[in-house]
C-alpha cells in the first residue's frame, strides 16, 4: 500500500465521520424543536455507531413521558425516525441510515432479539432443523442476523413487507 492510499483511506474515514457528526447534529436539531412542541423534557445524546448516526432521546425522570414518542411496538419511534431521516436529507441531500433510539427502547429491544437470535441458532444446531421466526421490522431482522451469524450459522429473510420474517438455516 502506498503512503498516498494511506493517506486518502484515512481523509475518506475522517470525511465519513465528519459526515455522520453533520448528520446527529441535524437530527438532534430537529428533535429538540419536536421536543420542545410537544412540550416533553429529554436529553439528546449522539454517537456513531457501525458507520451510521445514533440519535437517543433520554430522560432524568422515569420517561414516562417520552413512551409516548416510542408508541405501542415502536411505530411511532419507527415513525419518528423516518421524519428525522427526511429533515437530515433535505439539509444534506443526501440519504441517511440514522437511527433513532428513544428511553432506552431499541437498546432493551436489540437485546431480547439478539437472546432471541441465539436461542434459535441453538436451536436449530440441536434439531438441525430450520427455525422460523415471527415477522419483525428490518431493524429486528438485521438485530436477529447478526446474533445468528455470531453464534455460527447463517440466516435468511423470507416473504414480504410487512410480514418478512427470519429464517434460521443449519450449517
Amino acid at each position: 500500500m502506498t503512503e498516498g492510499t494511506t493517506t486518502s483511506a484515512a481523509v475518506e474515514g475522517v470525511d465519513t465521520l465528519s459526515r455522520l457528526e453533520q448528520e446527529g447534529e441535524i437530527a438532534a436539531d430537529y428533535l429538540e424543536g419536536l421536543l420542545d412542541i410537544a412540550d416533553l423534557d429529554g436529553d439528546i445524546d449522539m454517537d456513531v455507531e457501525a458507520d451510521r448516526a445514533a440519535v437517543s432521546i433520554i430522560s432524568d425522570a422515569n420517561g414516562r413521558d417520552l413512551q409516548k414518542l416510542v408508541g405501542r411496538d415502536g411505530e411511532v419511534l419507527e415513525a419518528l425516525q423516518e421524519l428525522t431521516r427526511l429533515a437530515v436529507h433535505r439539509e444534506t441531500g443526501d440519504r441517511s441510515r440514522l437511527m433513532l433510539d428513544i428511553a432506552g427502547y431499541r437498546a432493551k429491544k436489540r437485546a431480547e432479539l439478539s437472546e432471541l437470535g441465539a436461542k434459535a441458532a441453538a436451536e436449530v444446531r440441536n434439531t438441525g432443523e430450520s427455525v422460523k421466526l415471527n415477522p419483525m421490522t428490518p431493524f429486528e431482522r438485521k438485530v436477529v442476523h447478526d446474533a445468528v451469524k455470531a453464534a455460527g450459522l447463517r440466516s435468511e429473510s423470507e416473504g414480504e413487507e410487512p410480514q418478512r420474517f427470519v429464517v434460521v438455516l443449519p450449517a
